[in-house]
């Protein structure tokens, strides 16, 4: 069976997706790159913002057209919240909920074996990141966590996901050293609310434990978190970062730097308590990359209070920013709030934040010209005389590109920095 994955949204889609295709490939079966070559399509959906919910509808229509006789599965947080709404789009074949998804291969395929050792998967982890199907990059995105019990009154993945479900520690750790012993350079920690890892468990486990325990009983060279949201962090967790292993980077939402803002979104968080977060961590993690997802126009937000937002980004000094203009979901308290905002009020504020960020992100990049780190190179980009030009990922997730041989791909190098720009640095390969 040929089947063709499509993951939109979130770095946790990415996870579940690349481990559908592991579990495919280790069942005999092959992943293509063109969907119009695809016996069955899969799309794990997003539904975030209204804009991420238009594409998967879009994707789905696109790949119908191209190819009517595969059928195509949707799944996700689109696919969890409006059902009935997906199941009326043209092409669609089966709506597979949030609570299935780990059934997703048996669905596929009733005869396939999901119980297969590590050791086993082994070849196939090292086959999927040499390109056989390959559909994510050099970084394994390892699932930890799934759910929130935090109720953001914006958001929609709680209503999607459901509560929070941490997965056991040791099932963790045996992942990441498969995926190490098959040849990853890389693994990123996702969940909904990493944070709060453990904490069903009942058994005093943390996100503090699961870090210290991938660091000692795994050879993995590098290990990344995603998005942090800025509670419940473990006493002595950025004393964590001693080890170098564990890369200087934090992407930690604020959402709002408006105080009264964040109290109408539910966010457990305050301007004062996120700038000591932000001040300790920088305290313990040098050359820190301190990135954040901001919403703009949330209902009742003044002139007024998006310039008090504004003004607690530059503060911090974010050196990237995720800029969202509000977008009623269903469900949601927010949507249910007054004072909803003209689309021209957002899209004004989002072009302001948007220029900070740019700024803000062009002054980080130029603290490291004429500096020299590690980049694990992922992605040829295009070629020149000098031979292809690469992508990558410093230590510090400042992505580069510089010209290499045709064999860079997940290799790690020293690479001295030259030019920056808002987006990144142009590099030199140290060989």
């Amino acid at each position: 069976m040929k089947v063709y994955l499509h993951s939109i949204g979130c770095r946790l889609n990415q996870s579940e997706i690349e481990t559908l295709a592991r579990q495919l490939l280790a069942g005999g079966h092959e992943i293509v790159a063109d969907p119009e070559q695809a016996d069955k399509v899969v799309i794990n959906t997003c539904a975030v913002t209204a804009q991420a919910a238009r594409d998967g509808r879009t994707l789905t229509r696109r790949i119908h057209r191209g190819n009517q006789d595969a059928e195509i599965l949707l799944t996700g947080c689109y696919a969890a919240i409006a059902p009935d709404e997906l199941a009326n789009v043209e092409g669609v074949g089966q709506i597979v909920s949030n609570q299935q998804k780990d059934q997703l291969a048996q669905i596929l395929d009733p005869q396939i074996r999901l119980d297969l050792p590590l050791f086993d998967q082994e070849p196939v982890m090292r086959d999927f990141l040499a390109g056989n199907g390959r559909i994510g990059n050099t970084r394994a995105f390892i699932k930890a966590q799934d759910g929130c019990d935090n109720k953001c009154t914006f958001c929609v993945t709680t209503i999607a996901r459901g509560a929070g479900q941490s997965r056991h520690l040791g099932d963790v750790v045996a992942e990441i050293q498969a995926l190490t012993a098959a040849g990853y350079q890389e693994a990123v920690l996702t969940g909904v609310h990493l944070g709060s890892y453990g904490r069903d468990l009942h058994n005093n486990t943390n996100l503090r434990h699961l870090v210290a325990a991938v660091l000692e009983h795994t050879d993995i060279p590098r290990l990344r978190l995603s998005s942090l949201e800025p509670w419940e962090i473990p006493d002595g967790f950025f004393e964590l970062w001693q080890n170098s292993r564990l890369l200087p980077h934090l992407h930690m939402p604020l959402q709002s730097g408006s105080d009264k803002i964040l109290r109408r979104m539910a966010r457990r968080a305050s301007q004062d308590s996120f700038r000591q977060l932000a001040d300790a961590a920088r305290a313990h993690i040098p050359d820190l990359n301190l990135t954040t997802d901001v919403i703009v126009g949330f209902p009742g937000e003044t002139e007024a209070d998006f310039q008090t937002s504004f003004d607690f980004v530059r503060e911090i000094g974010f050196t990237r920013l995720h800029v969202f203009a509000y977008s009623a979901r269903p469900g949601t308290a927010a949507a249910q709030m007054p004072d909803h905002l003209p689309n021209a009020i957002k899209k004004e504020r989002s072009r302001r934040m948007i220029a900070l960020g740019q700024e803000l992100s062009l002054a980080f990049h130029q603290q490291f010209e004429d500096q020299t780190r590690p980049v694990l190179w992922e992605t040829a980009v295009g070629a020149n005389g000098d031979g292809l030009r690469w992508a990558g990922y410093t230590d510090n997730y400042i992505r580069v590109q510089a010209a290499g041989p045709d064999d860079l791909f997940n290799r790690v190098t020293s690479t001295h920095l030259t030019a920056a720009r808002s987006d990144g640095l142009s590099g030199q390969i140290l060989v």
